[in-house]
């Protein structure tokens, strides 16, 4: 017992021993230290969308008839969105022609989409709602897409596999 107990010491001294010979990295080289922000900086990030939010986002064209929906934003190296994955038609998924598009093609709206079933004469105090829900959560309602299925099915089909 007493062997297993100074073998015990022994090595903690050893793996110790180092942890404490290590010295810490100079000023310099360490990472940049975190400097507070201004209340300011808060309000600069205001209007901005998160890219999670994003994803399934439906996309209609001009005539607000639903196209496909958000499936993927392809992201190059410096973080700019190089083209936004599409999904035209299908059903949960099947079906579904992957197109990739550049994000100049799409407009972002953050109004609810205007559809012949939604009634004209909705109240102001509804649609304020709905406005400022869209404000604060981070995302816009929809994208509109110039186009229509047929003309959209009929361009490349976007496959995962091919950019690898």
């Amino acid at each position: 017992m007493k062997s297993f107990l100074s073998v015990a010491l022994l090595g903690a001294a050893v793996i110790g021993g180092s942890a404490f010979a290590q010295s810490t990295q100079p000023a310099d080289r360490a990472a940049p230290a975190v400097t507070s922000q201004p209340s300011n900086a808060k309000m600069a990030l205001k209007g901005s969308w998160r890219a999670s939010k994003l994803m399934g986002l439906n996309v209609y064209n001009e005539a607000n008839e639903k196209l496909g929906d958000v499936n993927e934003l392809l992201v190059d190296k410096s973080g700019k969105i190089e083209a936004v994955v599409i999904g035209i038609g299908g059903f949960l998924g099947m079906g579904e022609h992957d197109i990739a598009v550049s994000m100049d093609k799409l407009k972002f709206v953050e109004e609810p989409v205007q559809t012949s079933s939604t009634s004209t004469a909705s109240t102001g105090a509804a649609s304020s709602n709905a406005t400022n829900r869209n404000a604060n959560d981070w995302v816009p309602d929809h994208a509109v897409m110039s186009g229509n299925r047929e003309q959209l099915k009929a361009l490349p089909q976007f496959k995962y596999s091919d950019y690898n």
